[in-house]
């Protein structure tokens, strides 16, 4: 199930139709981090009291996933969190097109205490509120939904237009102290394509990835993971320089102690083993 992975180190998120109830169990069981069952956009509004209700029916039934609900000035918003508030197996709900903090509050009030709000922001309302989005005592991560960024604002879709988004997203959550923002999913099912965007999520400093197919999970995961490589580096680093940095010698020791210590970390999460025969990493 998606629970392997705890959900603030989560690297792929997998968006699943509400109304495709034959999709979830397999979803559950995918390369993914963890599963959003999804009662938003992918969900016309004809169809969304089913979808509705197929949802609650598989948590009911032992499923364990997120929500994405619908936004707040929408009525499905307060139809969906009367349905999903307090079911067993619920990890927390993605709460669609933000544009401030009051809505994020709102949402948490309706919600069991301590529920997990992943928090969208697809718009430039939400972006420039992305700061006070982040500190809202519910929210957990921030997700950029670049799709629906791109429709509000016109920019295209290169990494150069979209760089101060995502920019914005990573240094809002790091002044709130959360963990690293979602990236918006990658549109195409081109290994070399997925691949490259999913380093460009890395390099941005953003720390998961939204996906839209079981099979591009496997990207962001391999992406947004250090490598055996870098492992290898990591522990010659805590070697070389003692666990409590006790032979530190200059300026940058610290820093390079710090990051080597942040990967042997998450190189415990995700079953990273070390790459003893290779050529002592890149350090990324």
């Amino acid at each position: 199930m998606s629970t392997r992975i705890r959900p603030e180190l989560a690297r792929s998120w997998l968006l699943v139709p509400g109304n495709a109830p034959d999709r979830f169990d397999p979803a559950a069981t995918s390369p993914a981090d963890a599963v959003v069952l999804d009662l938003e956009d992918a969900v016309p509004a004809a169809d969304k009291p089913g979808a509705r209700a197929g949802v609650v029916d598989w948590f009911r039934g032992g499923g364990e996933a997120w929500v994405r609900i619908n936004d707040a000035t929408t009525p499905y918003w307060a139809e969906d969190l009367d349905a999903v508030a307090g079911l067993p197996g619920l990890e927390g709900v993605m709460l669609a097109k933000t544009e401030s903090g009051q809505q994020v509050d709102a949402t948490a009030d309706r919600l069991p205490e301590n529920t997990r709000i992943l928090v969208l922001i697809e718009s430039a309302t939400g972006l420039e509120a992305a700061p006070e989005i982040a500190r809202a005592d519910g929210t957990f991560r921030l997700v950029f939904g670049s799709g629906d960024y791109r429709r509000d604002t016109g920019v295209g879709d290169s990494p150069l237009a979209l760089t101060y988004p995502r920019s914005r997203l990573v240094i809002a959550s790091r002044a709130a102290r959360l963990v690293g923002p979602i990236d918006g999913p990658s549109l195409t099912d081109d290994p070399a394509t997925l691949t490259q965007e999913a380093e460009l999520t890395r390099s941005m400093g953003m720390t998961g990835k939204l996906c839209m197919t079981p099979e591009r999970a496997a990207y962001a995961n391999a992406a947004l993971s250090p490598s055996p490589d870098d492992v290898t580096w990591a522990h010659e680093v805590i070697d070389r320089l003692g666990e409590d940095g006790s032979r530190v010698q200059d300026g940058s020791d610290l820093p390079r102690l710090a990051k080597a210590k942040k990967i042997t970390r998450l190189a415990r999460a995700f079953g990273i083993k070390n790459n003893r025969r290779g050529n002592g990493g890149n350090g990324r």
